[in-house]
């Protein structure tokens, strides 16, 4: 058996300072950040970590709406394919920053890509 991404880029600990960092870049963008204005982020992260976690072949303990649901509201805001690319290119800044090796960074982006459309609720 192939081990999964989530062990090959560091397990739960890689994943949880993932997200920390990934949201300090998120928030920090004024391109994107309008998008998280009433979250909590506490909650927020806690979902994605869990979300990146089941997504990266690690064990599944997500219980948020699926994708299109999570994400309708933010559709008719305005989310966007711009948007998309922006928010995956802070993850892989992230994963980059944190030395995960460019394959994984890759692997990571197509997983990505294949919510591109559930997301944008296409």
């Amino acid at each position: 058996m192939t081990e999964a991404l989530f062990q090959k880029i560091g397990g739960e600990p890689a994943v949880n300072i993932a997200v920390d960092i990934f949201y300090r870049k998120v928030l920090a963008d004024d391109r994107v950040n309008g998008f998280f204005e009433d979250v909590d982020m506490e909650k927020q992260a806690a979902k994605q970590k869990a979300f990146l976690t089941m997504a990266f072949g690690g064990p599944n303990h997500y219980t948020g709406a699926d994708l299109r649901r999570g994400h309708s509201h933010l559709v008719k805001r305005g989310l966007n394919d711009t948007h998309f690319d922006i928010i995956v290119q802070h993850l892989s800044d992230t994963l980059r920053e944190l030395k995960v090796k460019p394959e994984y960074i890759a692997e990571v982006g197509a997983l990505c890509e294949t919510t591109r459309n559930d997301i944008l609720c296409r």
